[in-house]
C-alpha cells in the first residue's frame, strides 16, 4: 500500500503541473495577441497624429476645405471627449495639433487681411472661398482682426477709410457678416470717442495713472457698445497696473511729510477704489496734518547761513582769534534760530513751485500756496564746499552719510596723543539740524520742503574731490592753511564722485533743493567779464553740475547779482538757470525776462552787529554763551 500510495501522489503531480503549464501559455498567448492589438492601435493612432498636420495642410492647399475642417473637427471632439481619469497620454498631443491647425489657418487670414489694410487689396473668389469655407477657424481670426482694428482707429493709429475699407470687403463674407456687421455700424461712434481716449492714453503714458481712469470713466459713462466695452477693460487694466505703484508712492509722500500731495494722492485713490481701507486709512494719515492752504501774495523770506561751527572747543578755544567765527553760527546758535522762526509762524516752502519754467524761453508766474496763518520761508545753506582755511573756526572737513542714510555732517578733535580723530554726528551741519527740527514740527514745512544747499566747487563738492582740475585748487588751499598736501588716484576720484551721487541721492528725496553758488565763488559775478563766467559756468556744470543733475538755481556769493538782461545772465538762462538769489537784509523778490530773482538775508553773528533781525529772532538771544565769552 505504501508503495502504491506513493506512486499514486507522483502521478497527480505530474497531471497538475501539465495543466498549469497549459494554462500559462494560454495567457501568455492572449497577452501577446493583446499587445500586438495595442501596438497596432498605438502604431495606427501615431500614424494618424504623424499624419493629421500635412493632411489638413494639404487640403487647404488645395482648396478643400470641408475635408480640412473635417480633420480639425475630428481632433476636437478627441478634445472634448477627454476624461481626465482615464490614464491617456495623448491629450496634449491633440491640443498641440489644435493649435497647429489654427496657426496655419492664422497665417493665411493674416495674410489676406494685412493686403487689405496695407495695399487696399479687393480680396479674390479663392480668398473669398477660404475665409467663408473655414467657418468657425477664420470667424475667430478675422474677429480678432476687427476688434483690433478699431482700437487701432480708436487710439489713432488708423485712419478712417482705411477702416471702412475693410469692413465694406470682409462685411460682405457670409461667414463674417454676424461679425463684421454691428462692428461696422459703430465706426462713426468710435470717431467721436478719439479724442478722450487718446488724451486717457497719453496721460498713461505719463504716468499720470488717476488721470488716464478719469477720462476713461468719462468715455464709459457716453459710450455703450464696443467703446463702452473698450472703456471699461482699459479702466480694470489700469486700476491693476497702478495700485501697487501708486500706493508705494503715496505712502513714501507721507514718510517724506509731503502731506498735502499724499492727501491728493489718496483722494483720488479713494474715488477710484472706494472700497479699499488701506487707502481710507493713508488718507486719515495725511488730512491729520494738512490744513486750510491760501495764496500768499507778500513776499518771501530767504535766509541764508553758512557751514556751522561743529565744534566750539576749537573755534574758541586755546587757538581763538585765527579764523573769522563771526562768519558761522554755532549748532546751538542755528537751532534757535529755528525755533524762533518756528515761533513767528514760518514754514519752509520751495522756491521753484513760484514759476513754471518748462519753456526755455519764458517763465509761467504761480502764486505761492501756504497754509492758513503761516509765511513762507526759503533757507539756503551755503556753499558746502568745506574750505580748509575753515578749518580753524571749528567747522566740519565734509558730508557724511550714517548707517541710517542720513547726511551727517563730519569734524575732527585732537586726540590725547595730537592725532585728527573724525566725529560724525547729524547736528554737526544745518542740513542734519534742520532735519530733525522738522520731524519734531511737522507743520514747519509745507509738503516736505526743506531747504537749499548751494555748491561751489573749486575747493571739493561737500568736502570730496571729485576733478583731478579741482584737486590741484583744493592743495592751493590747503597749503594757505598750511595743512598736507592732498593726493588721490583716479579710482579714487571716481569712488569720491559716487559718494556725492549719494548723499545727492537722499537729500533730494527728503525735500532739499541745490543751487550754484558759481564754481570759483566769485566776490563778485557782476564785474565779472563774459569770458570768465562762461568759464566758472562750463567748470561748474561738467564738475559739480554732472553730480547734480537739474540745478536751476543760482546764489551769488556776496549779493553781487547779475541784471537779467546782461548777456551773463543770458548766457545762465541759456544753461537752466532760472532762480538767482542776490543779497538784502529785507525779503524782496521780482519776475524778470525769463527769470525769478530773490534778495537772500545772510544770517551771520557779524551780521547781527549791523543789521536788525528783530522780525525773525532776537539776536542777544541767539547767540551762543560760549561766543559771549569771547571777544569777536
Amino acid at each position: 500500500m505504501k508503495g502504491f500510495s506513493a506512486g499514486y501522489h507522483i502521478a497527480e503531480t505530474e497531471k497538475g503541473g501539465k495543466k498549469g503549464f497549459r494554462f500559462a501559455a494560454f495567457a501568455c498567448g492572449v497577452f501577446l495577441a493583446a499587445l500586438v492589438l495595442i501596438m497596432t492601435v498605438v502604431a495606427r493612432e501615431n500614424a494618424y497624429e504623424d499624419r493629421t498636420i500635412p493632411d489638413f495642410s494639404e487640403a487647404i492647399e488645395n482648396g478643400n476645405y470641408e475635408e480640412a475642417l473635417s480633420i480639425y473637427r475630428n481632433v476636437q471632439d478627441q478634445v472634448l471627449a477627454y476624461n481626465p481619469d482615464a490614464n491617456d497620454n495623448t491629450y496634449d498631443e491633440k491640443i498641440k495639433l489644435l493649435s497647429s491647425m489654427e496657426e496655419i489657418v492664422k497665417t493665411k487670414v493674416d495674410l489676406i487681411c494685412d493686403r487689405i489694410v496695407t495695399n487696399r487689396y479687393v480680396p479674390q473668389h479663392s480668398d473669398i472661398d477660404f475665409l467663408d469655407s473655414m467657418e468657425e477657424l477664420t470667424a475667430s481670426v478675422v474677429a480678432k482682426r476687427l476688434n483690433s482694428l478699431c482700437e487701432q482707429f480708436l487710439l489713432g493709429k488708423i485712419e478712417k477709410p482705411d477702416v471702412t475699407f475693410v469692413f465694406d470687403q470682409l462685411s460682405p463674407i457670409s461667414n463674417f457678416s454676424a461679425i463684421a456687421g454691428p462692428m461696422r455700424r459703430e465706426v462713426d461712434y468710435i470717431e467721436t470717442a478719439t479724442g478722450d481716449v487718446r488724451t486717457a492714453e497719453k496721460a498713461l503714458a505719463e504716468g499720470d495713472y488717476v488721470e488716464a481712469v478719469q477720462r476713461y470713466q468719462l468715455v464709459n459713462g457716453r459710450y455703450e457698445g464696443y467703446v463702452g466695452e473698450y472703456s471699461a477693460k482699459r479702466i480694470n487694466e489700469i486700476k491693476a497696473e497702478m495700485y501697487e505703484p501708486m500706493m508705494a508712492e503715496g505712502e513714501h509722500m507721507l514718510e517724506r511729510y509731503k502731506f498735502y500731495s499724499a492727501e491728493k494722492l489718496f483722494s483720488n485713490l479713494a474715488a477710484i477704489f472706494p472700497e479699499d481701507d488701506k487707502i481710507r486709512s493713508d488718507l486719515l494719515a495725511a488730512t491729520g496734518h494738512t490744513s486750510k492752504t491760501v495764496e500768499w501774495r507778500g513776499h518771501v523770506e530767504v535766509l541764508c547761513v553758512r557751514s556751522l561751527i561743529a565744534n566750539p572747543d576749537a573755534a574758541f578755544g586755546v587757538e581763538f582769534g585765527k579764523g573769522d567765527t563771526g562768519l558761522y553760527l554755532t549748532a546751538n546758535e542755528f537751532t534757535q534760530i529755528l525755533e524762533s522762526l518756528y515761533a513767528k509762524g514760518y514754514v519752509l516752502v520751495d522756491p521753484e513751485n513760484m514759476m513754471s519754467a518748462t519753456d526755455p524761453g519764458f517763465i509761467l508766474e504761480r502764486n505761492l500756496t501756504v497754509p492758513e496763518g503761516k509765511k513762507p520761508l526759503v533757507i539756503i545753506i551755503e556753499n558746502l564746499s568745506y574750505d580748509p582755511t575753515a578749518y580753524v573756526c571749528g567747522t566740519c572737513r565734509r558730508l557724511v552719510l550714517n548707517d541710517e542714510k542720513q547726511v551727517c555732517g563730519e569734524y575732527t578733535i585732537k586726540g590725547k596723543d595730537g592725532t585728527e580723530d573724525p566725529v560724525v554726528n547729524r547736528t554737526a551741519e544745518a542740513i542734519g539740524i534742520l532735519d530733525i527740527f522738522v520731524s519734531n514740527h511737522l507743520d514747519f514745512t509745507y509738503d516736505g520742503s526743506k531747504g537749499i544747499v548751494s555748491i561751489g566747487g573749486h575747493d571739493s563738492c561737500f568736502g570730496y574731490i571729485v576733478n583731478r582740475e579741482q584737486l590741484r585748487d583744493r592743495n592751493k588751499q590747503l597749503n594757505a592753511a598750511n595743512l598736507p598736501q592732498e593726493e588721490y588716484t583716479d579710482d579714487e576720484i571716481e569712488n569720491n564722485r559716487n559718494a556725492v551721487r549719494n548723499i545727492v541721492e537722499v537729500l533730494k528725496d527728503t525735500g532739499w533743493k541745490f543751487a550754484s553758488c558759481t564754481y570759483g565763488y566769485l566776490p563778485n559775478a557782476r564785474k565779472t567779464d563774459l569770458a570768465g563766467i562762461m568759464d566758472d559756468t562750463n567748470r561748474w556744470l561738467d564738475q559739480i553740475g554732472s553730480l547734480i543733475p537739474d540745478t536751476h538755481m543760482i546764489s551769488y556769493p556776496s549779493g553781487n547779482y547779475i541784471y537779467g538782461t546782461d548777456e551773463k545772465a543770458v548766457f545762465l538762462k541759456n544753461n537752466g538757470f532760472r532762480i538767482f538769489f542776490g543779497a538784502g537784509p529785507k525779503p524782496y523778490h521780482i519776475y524778470g525776462d525769463n527769470y525769478l530773482y530773490f534778495d537772500r538775508t545772510i544770517i551771520s553773528p557779524n551780521a547781527m552787529k549791523n543789521y536788525d533781525f528783530s522780525r525773525l529772532f532776537d539776536s542777544d538771544d541767539i547767540l551762543d554763551p560760549i561766543r559771549k565769552n569771547r571777544k569777536q
